[in-house]
């Protein structure tokens, strides 16, 4: 997840016959991966950007999934869908205003995501 002044980026994601949503950067862990390289090369292949991962921001669970945010700085690449899984429409950095609106892949993210606007 990043943070860019007033903005946040996110991807419209979606199988064929999904509706389309947006989220931030994710995927699932590699066998070999702890989560901060995860983070690393899902932000690589789903934004086209490189990235050091500052500290873990947000974590919750259940008894099917773990999923953790990490604050992270882009230190290169450009913006460019990369994503081998084909479940990438469009990325592009969100204001406070658009990610209060969005239809998100993980509703129940929007009031921590939403807090992440200065």
């Amino acid at each position: 997840m990043f943070e860019r002044r007033e903005s946040v980026i996110n991807g419209f994601t979606g199988t064929v016959d999904e509706e389309k949503t947006w989220t931030v950067p994710s995927g699932g862990k590699e066998a070999t991966e702890d989560f901060k390289a995860c983070c690393k090369r899902e932000v690589y292949e789903e934004t086209g950007y490189t990235a050091d991962i500052m500290k873990e921001i947000y974590y919750k669970h259940n008894e099917v999934v773990e999923v953790r945010y990490f604050q992270a700085i882009i230190t290169g690449g450009q913006m460019m869908i990369q994503d081998p899984d084909g479940l990438i429409y469009d990325i592009a950095w969100k204001t406070k205003e658009e990610v209060a609106i969005l239809p998100l892949t993980f509703p129940e993210d929007r009031v921590f995501l939403l807090s992440l606007f200065k």
